[in-house]
């Protein structure tokens, strides 16, 4: 007979290997949900103009590790971005990844449809400065998409 206390530590070791999180200790799916969540309710409280700012000045609450917030307007103009202030005001609708992905144009084009989608693409992880495959969360918010996303 397996002891109860042996059972309950290999179930916590195999709920940590299955855990859907990066593996050198990144955000996790989870993270940039809530993160998105809390980003949209902020724009909704506190207007675009302040939510925006705070994203791209990287306000605490809005980077975590690799998780940082982006906000595009349908035409793929950045409004925010919690990574690179320097992008904010720049339509990068044509923009691709190494592997010639649209992945912008593909992002703007997926919230005329769902209000929330996950999209995998490859871009440079701001803590490795690799460029690494990444999974996007997002959620359409009027006539803009608030995403937050992690690598893998």
């Amino acid at each position: 007979m397996v002891q109860p206390r042996l059972l309950v530590a290999a179930s916590a070791l195999l709920l940590l290997m299955s855990s859907p999180q990066a593996a050198d200790g990144g955000a996790t799916r989870a993270d940039a949900e809530a993160m998105v969540k809390k980003a949209v309710a902020h724009i909704k409280s506190t207007g675009d103009t302040k939510a925006y700012a705070d994203f791209t000045a990287k306000a605490p609450q809005f980077v975590d590790r690799d998780l940082y917030i982006v906000v595009y307007r349908s035409d793929g103009t950045v409004l925010a971005h919690g990574s690179n202030a320097k992008m904010v005001g720049k339509n990068l609708i044509e923009l691709k990844d190494i592997d010639g992905k649209a992945f912008i144009k593909e992002r703007v084009d997926m919230a005329k449809s769902k209000n929330s989608f996950w999209q995998n693409y490859k871009f440079t992880n701001p803590e490795t400065k690799k460029i690494e495959p990444k999974q996007m969360y997002c959620e359409k918010l009027t006539e803009t998409v608030v995403c937050g996303g992690v690598y893998l």
